[in-house]
This record gives structure tokens, C-alpha cells and sequence, in this order.
């Protein structure tokens, strides 16, 4: 005790500081607040209201200028409401402070119209002024980036758009990189992203509706489809999800994915994720839909299949021989992925006798002074190349390359001569993960990495008999799930006259009908006869 005293009065500091969460508070939740009002007929009201709603006295971004305003031989008290940041400041004093406070109009005519009319017609150049008299569609247009406009004795405010906010430039897919084809993607804008769509399909029938997620965040999301060929249910349904998700908040498609899907499924991906444009292009002129998310570099394509994720943007740059070996390379590749440890280890734990004698001799003769059980020593290996991967990932991207050669290379090297792993069990690692680097969609790729270790666990558990078995239930799973409405493993099963939309690509003068399993409200694509020039 008389220690304590000591540093206390060496300190100088005596006060017992506790800190402490009251949760009683918190038991009973406040109701929910009521409808916020309209606008008031009284200038001070609107401006006590606002001030008070955005705490103006400390968040020193929302900027209130007030002033005055001539206009029809009267004088008003005006005010304008803006966030600092998202506006463009020379906009506002050009085109919106200058012509409201022009002395010109001190004695100007009579005007055949009320204030109303007289400010919106003759007094606001700015190209694109909306009349709002709720204060949810106020915050809304003071949030995204409006100058908000109130004038006395009059019960509506001027929303007028002079957004101008930083953002990152267009620059090329980092994850979707293709070699003969379009370089450009998507960024955190929801507009600057529409208007990349509408540069690529040119045409009037594309319509791009807004729906606001989230009582709070209220995330604008674009809901795009071709009108004259998306199928009106399939419309109505994805604007049905979307308008019913009871949430706070949206901040990501990755989230959105998740609040949409049909089923959960184990971690299966039932819709498509990308952030290239011409690929939302090509798959809006099928009959899908595409979802564009504000603040996301990414859409988000429904409805997905099983080949949808193992389809590339470059197989419509190529030549029909060439897409075709590509997207063989990728089924085998999944296959790989999948199943190649598994069958491994049952192989070396219950089916030797399938091995070449040589073979056999080689591999236990690698093992024979490794002190680990294969079960141990694959899951080390196995969890080793994630960690690796998943190190590569989250460091900076100058020496994330460098931790890949160094935990390849010196740490496998180091652990086959170590006697902790066999060299055939590091091939067998090695050609897994290069396999599952060639899947081209993130998410179905992270779903077979995952689920490769299932596999393994049947191999060592029962063999080819476990494997057979969990295959017949993996297939069963991907069978009965449904992506708004397609099954998932279409047009394999049930089976579809595909008419050319099938995993493998005809040649483009063939591809004459869309997939029928859309059911598009326009089935041709394109003439029987499509290079008249022959004919």
C-alpha cells in the first residue's frame, strides 16, 4: 500500500479513472423514430431542423450559406445546405449563389407564375433541379452529393445537382485480366459504371433502374436488363429481393451476394461477380441481369450456372478451336482441384495394387524416413499452400511475389530434405495449386479449395469408396440448387436444346438463339444466314 502511494504522489496523479459500458440502457431499444416531416412554410424551421439533424455545430463539412434573394419586386431570406467534398464549389457560386443574388432582378416584371415557378424557370441555369417537399428525399439528395435550396414562405426546397466528388480513374481489371480484348473496368461509381455499359451496348433498350438497400447507408444499387429481351418474371423477381431486404446497411456486392442467393449451399457461388463491362454486356444481351452496386467496382450477373464460372472473357476473343481447349484446360483443372489429393491418398492408404510396381517402390522409398502419418503430412502441406497464398495476398504487392518463390521453392525444398514430407506428396500439392490458380472466378475457386479437403478426408476415411460417395452427394448438392429459378448445373441437367449456348462455344456464325432456359422475350440473336456476304 504505502508503495502504491508512492508512484501515486510520484505521478502526481490520484484519480481512480474507471470506465464502464451501462448496458441497462440498451435493454429496453428506443422506439423507432416517426416519418420525418415536410418541409416547413418557415425559413428558421428548416434551417433549426437541419442544423440540428446534421449537428452543424461540429461536423464542419456541412456548409449552410444563407442570403437573400430578390425576386418579383420582393425581398426573401434563402439558404442553401451542402457537404463539403462532394460538390463542385464553383458550380454552386456560378450557377446557383450568382443568379439567385443578382440585384437585376430587385425590380423584376411580373411574372405569370408563382415563386415556385419564377425560381425553377428563370433563376436556376443548372441543367438538372428537382422540387422536394419530404425531408427523406432532402437527406437522400444532401448525401449523394446535392445543393439543397430553401426559401422562406415556400414549402418546398430546390434539389439541384452539382455533384463533384475525387475518384479513382477507369484503369484495367486487376483480377480479370484479358490478353485480345476490352481494358477497361469498373470503379467505386455507381454512374461512371453505367455509363461504361451504355458505351458498350448502344442501345435505348437498355434500362437501368435504381433501388436504395439499407434503412440507413441508403446504397443505391442499378438494377440493368434489356427490356426488349429479359424475361418481365425474372425482373420482377430481382427487384423484388431487392426491394425487401430489411437491413441498416449495404457496403459491398459481396454482401449482396449473400442476401439474394436462393440457398446458402455449402459456400456455392449462385451468382456470377465481375468487374469487367464488356462481360456484364454480353450476358445482359443473353437475358440476364445485372446488379451495380454504388461504392463497388464489381456487378453482380444472375442468374448464374456451373459453367458460367468456368467461363473467361477471353473465349469470345479467340477462335472457336482455341476456347474450346482453354475451357477443357479448366474442367480438368477443377477436377484436379477437387479430387487429386483425395485420390492420392487413397491410393497410398487402400489401392496400392493400382500402381505401377516402379512407382509403388519409388514412393514408398521417398517415405520411408518420413516420421508422419500421409493424412498428417498432406493436410502440412495443404494448409502450408494457403497459408503461402493467402500471405502472397495480403502483403504489399512488390514482395508478395517474393514470399510465393520463397515458401515454394526453399521451404518445400527444406522439408523434403528435412525427412517432414515425401516429393511425390509435394508434386502432388504443387500441380493442386497451380490447377486451382486456372479457375477463373474467385469465389467457385475458393468453394473447391474448400471443399478438396472433404475429399481428402473420405479418401484416407474409406478410399475410392468415400470418394464415390461424396461425389454422388457433391452432384446431388449442385442438382438441387436454383439461381432465381434455373437450376444450377443447366443445361446439363435437366438437359437443354442449348441451340449453341452450351459450355462448349460454336463458331459465332452458329450462335443464332439465346439459351432457352432464360426464356428470353426474343429467342434469335441472329439471322440463319448471318455473313450474307457468302451467299
Amino acid at each position: 500500500m504505502n508503495l502504491k502511494n508512492f508512484f501515486n504522489n510520484l505521478t502526481k496523479y490520484n484519480k481512480n479513472y474507471n470506465f464502464t459500458i451501462i448496458n441497462d440502457k440498451f435493454d429496453n431499444p428506443p422506439a423507432p423514430s416517426a416519418k420525418e416531416p415536410n418541409v416547413f412554410t418557415n425559413l428558421n424551421e428548416n434551417l433549426d431542423f437541419l442544423k440540428s439533424k446534421y449537428n452543424t455545430l461540429i461536423s464542419p463539412d456541412v456548409k449552410i450559406r444563407e442570403f437573400n434573394m430578390f425576386a418579383l419586386n420582393k425581398k426573401y431570406n434563402c439558404f442553401i445546405i451542402y457537404i463539403d467534398g462532394l460538390v463542385d464549389s464553383i458550380s454552386i457560386n456560378n450557377f446557383v449563389l450568382e443568379p439567385l443574388m443578382s440585384e437585376k432582378h430587385r425590380h423584376s416584371k411580373t411574372f405569370g407564375g408563382t415563386l415556385s415557378e419564377y425560381v425553377d424557370n428563370c433563376l436556376l441555369p443548372q441543367n438538372s433541379v428537382k422540387k422536394l417537399k419530404e425531408y427523406t428525399e432532402i437527406f437522400s439528395g444532401i448525401n449523394m452529393g446535392d445543393c439543397l435550396l430553401f426559401i422562406d414562405t415556400l414549402d418546398v426546397a430546390f434539389g439541384i445537382d452539382v455533384k463533384k466528388f475525387q475518384q479513382r480513374s477507369i484503369s484495367v481489371p486487376e483480377n480479370e485480366s484479358v490478353i485480345k480484348g476490352p481494358q477497361q473496368g469498373y470503379v467505386e461509381n455507381l454512374r461512371t459504371n453505367t455509363s461504361l455499359l451504355r458505351r458498350i451496348i448502344n442501345n435505348e433498350n437498355l434500362v437501368i433502374e435504381n433501388i436504395a438497400v439499407g434503412k440507413i447507408s441508403q446504397t443505391r444499387c442499378g438494377v440493368c436488363y434489356m427490356q426488349n429481351i429479359a424475361n418481365g418474371d425474372l425482373v420482377s423477381e430481382v427487384k423484388y429481393r431487392l426491394g425487401n431486404l430489411d437491413i441498416d446497411s449495404l457496403l459491398s456486392t459481396g454482401q449482396l451476394e449473400q442476401l439474394i442467393e436462393d440457398d446458402e449451399g455449402f459456400g456455392i457461388p449462385q451468382v456470377l461477380s465481375t468487374e469487367r463491362p464488356d462481360k456484364c454486356a454480353q450476358y445482359l444481351l443473353q437475358g440476364r441481369i445485372v446488379v451495380l452496386v454504388n461504392g463497388n467496382p464489381y456487378a453482380i450477373i444472375l442468374p448464374a450456372t456451373i459453367e458460367d464460372f468456368l467461363f473467361s472473357p477471353e473465349d469470345n476473343n479467340l477462335r472457336p478451336l482455341f476456347a474450346n481447349f482453354l475451357r477443357g484446360i479448366r474442367i480438368l483443372a477443377t477436377l484436379i482441384t477437387l479430387l487429386l489429393p483425395g485420390i492420392y491418398i487413397a491410393i497410398t492408404s487402400f489401392h496400392q495394387e493400382l500402381l505401377p510396381t516402379e512407382l509403388l517402390f519409388s514412393i514408398l522409398s521417398a517415405r520411408e524416413n518420413v516420421p508422419f502419418p500421409i493424412i498428417l503430412e498432406l493436410l502440412l502441406m495443404e494448409i502450408s499452400f494457403e497459408l503461402i497464398r493467402e500471405a502472397s495476398l495480403r502483403v504489399p504487392s512488390l514482395i508478395g511475389s517474393s514470399i510465393g518463390i520463397v515458401g515454394a521453392l526453399i521451404l518445400g525444398d527444406a522439408a523434403v530434405n528435412a525427412g517432414i514430407v515425401s516429393p511425390t506428396l509435394i508434386i502432388i500439392v504443387a500441380i493442386t495449386g497451380i490447377a486451382s490458380f486456372a479457375i477463373p472466378d474467385f469465389s467457385f475457386g475458393f468453394h473447391v479449395r474448400v471443399f478438396r479437403f472433404w475429399f481428402i478426408a473420405l479418401g484416407f476415411t474409406a478410399g475410392f469408396l468415400g470418394i464415390g460417395v461424396g461425389l454422388f452427394m457433391y452432384v446431388s448438392m449442385l442438382c438441387g440448387l436454383k439461381s432465381f429459378g434455373v437450376p444450377y448445373t443447366t443445361p446439363i441437367a435437366p438437359s437443354y436444346n442449348t441451340k449453341g449456348n452450351g459450355y462448349f462455344i460454336p463458331p459465332i456464325w452458329k450462335q443464332e438463339y439465346r439459351a432457352s432456359f432464360l426464356s428470353p422475350k426474343k429467342k434469335q440473336a441472329q439471322d440463319n444466314i448471318s455473313m450474307k456476304w457468302k451467299v
